[in-house]
């Protein structure tokens, strides 16, 4: 192990102790193998794995059904799909089920509150048994944690899909917080108990598992780690079976999504407690919103230079892929020719290598270094109400780190170049209405964000820096 990751990873993993340690060790142990322990289908030439508590044929990549395509700007709304394309739609996820990926992750709050409606009608097409539906309990308002309420949107999630089942049932980001009828911050721990647990709600999806209207019951999880704890404590007491769970894992986030945010946890440590359990693990964020996808131009040499022909995303999507305990990647694709890269990268799966993992660590230690707002542009912070389009104030801001023009000195050269860049580009890319000076700090937004991200805080910072830019013309 020592032979294989630097010095400074090594001492990380000391630093993490024995729950960073094993999992650690079984990545690394992963990539040396010659021969992947699962194989492609026959016929697509997809890498799939297999659910060791049901024995599914599930394709490690996953479609998530979160950024789903748009019509055209100016297109009529369809009284059922609203502004999403519902051709593009079925065409993507024909050509899905064609090249052998058969899994398809949702959920009630997505698109709209149209994901649902738009993924059972593409998937109504073509027979039930080809394909995995995965779909969440998204009950974050506080007026859906009553037993009641929660099972009403179970049943109308069977009816969006339209179908008599749910593959892969997940209790939708437990560690989230809340707030409650004063304005109270609710913390993530309090709040997983109120939606799931007091109120009968999981004892309730267990009877419909063993009525099989749910095959599969897993949780996915962002924010307090003690949530994360807590339900694998009760996985362990025997109280719950948790089939599957949904984190984040990337190669930043590895080492580095604690230091990035003191709130995360690092993947090494998430994946290595659902690992020594044999918790199948179903991976989200593998690009980090894109973030994986858009490195600067420094790091995108670096890797072009390691690999000509490999694409920047394909190195985030291999690293995700590689741990055996991973069930499935998901990756929002909202065109077609992301879907078509993504499909080539898994048919068939290349593991990462030692050597090329301790590539990535560099990597991850190179953008953790240009101090990026770990934004995925998930939108759960929106709809702000005093009308902030928060993740696009994010997005420009992160383009501008990448892209060095974020000035630092008037005294530079380039200084004005740089200047005009982040100014104009911040007045194009997010109206002056929606812009961060709106911003009263009302904190609507922090329980929201799984990243932990302290919203007003980095909104305010934005605009002061946007100030000292204008003052300085």
């Amino acid at each position: 192990m020592n032979k294989d990751i630097s010095r400074r990873n090594f001492l990380k993993y000391l630093a993490g102790g024995t729950a960073a340690i094993t999992p650690a060790t079984t990545f690394l142990a992963s990539c040396k193998k010659t021969e992947p322990k699962e194989h492609a289908d026959e016929t697509a030439g997809m890498t799939m794995r297999t659910n060791p508590n049901t024995g599914d044929r599930v394709s490690l990549l996953g479609y998530g059904m979160m950024r789903l395509p748009m019509l055209p700007e100016g297109s009529k709304e369809d009284p059922q799909t609203g502004l999403f394309d519902q051709e593009m739609i079925n065409r993507q996820v024909d050509y899905a089920l064609e090249h052998g990926l058969n899994y398809f992750d949702t959920a009630p709050v997505y698109c709209r509150g149209l994901s649902e409606r738009c993924t059972g009608i593409a998937l109504k097409r073509h027979p039930r048994d080809k394909y995995f539906i995965a779909t969440k309990l998204s009950n974050f308002d506080r007026s859906l944690w009553p037993l009641e309420k929660s099972k009403e949107m179970f049943e109308n999630s069977l009816k969006e899909l339209q179908t008599d089942y749910v593959d892969y049932l997940l209790l939708h980001s437990t560690g989230g917080g809340s707030r409650d009828d004063e304005g109270n911050e609710i913390s993530g721990l309090d709040a997983c108990r109120q939606r799931f647990i007091d109120n009968g709600l999981t004892d309730w999806l267990v009877e419909q598992k063993e009525a099989r209207r749910i095959r599969n019951l897993g949780f996915s999880w962002h924010g307090d780690y003690r949530a994360f704890q807590l339900l694998l404590q009760l996985h362990d007491e025997g109280r719950f079976h948790w089939d599957f769970c949904q984190i984040e894992l990337n190669y930043l986030d590895w080492f580095y999504a604690n230091e990035i945010n003191g709130s995360n946890v690092d993947a090494v440590i998430l994946y290595g407690e659902l690992e020594k359990r044999g918790i199948p693990a179903v991976i989200m964020e593998p690009l980090l919103g894109g973030r994986l996808a858009k490195v600067s131009d420094a790091v995108a040499a670096e890797l072009k230079q390691r690999d000509p022909e490999a694409s920047i995303a394909s190195w985030a999507f291999r690293f995700a892929g590689t741990p055996e305990g991973v069930l499935t990647v998901l990756s929002g694709m909202t065109f077609m020719e992301h879907l078509v890269e993504n499909v080539n990268t898994y048919s068939p799966l290349k593991p990462i290598t030692p050597e090329e993992h301790e590539f990535l660590m560099h990597i991850a230690e190179e953008i953790f270094g240009q101090q990026e707002i770990p934004c995925t542009v998930c939108q759960y912070c929106m709809p702000c109400p005093y009308g902030i389009d928060i993740p696009s104030i994010f997005a420009h801001y992160n383009k501008c780190l990448r892209e060095g023009n974020t000035p630092q000195s008037n005294g530079s050269p380039t200084y004005r170049t740089q200047r005009r860049a982040f100014l104009v580009g911040y007045d194009r890319s997010v109206p002056r209405l929606r812009q961060a000076s709106h911003c009263i700090g009302c904190r609507q937004c922090t329980s929201h964000c799984p990243q932990q991200i302290d919203i007003p805080k980095e909104l305010h910072r934005i605009d002061d820096y946007v100030e000292k830019l204008k003052r300085e013309a």
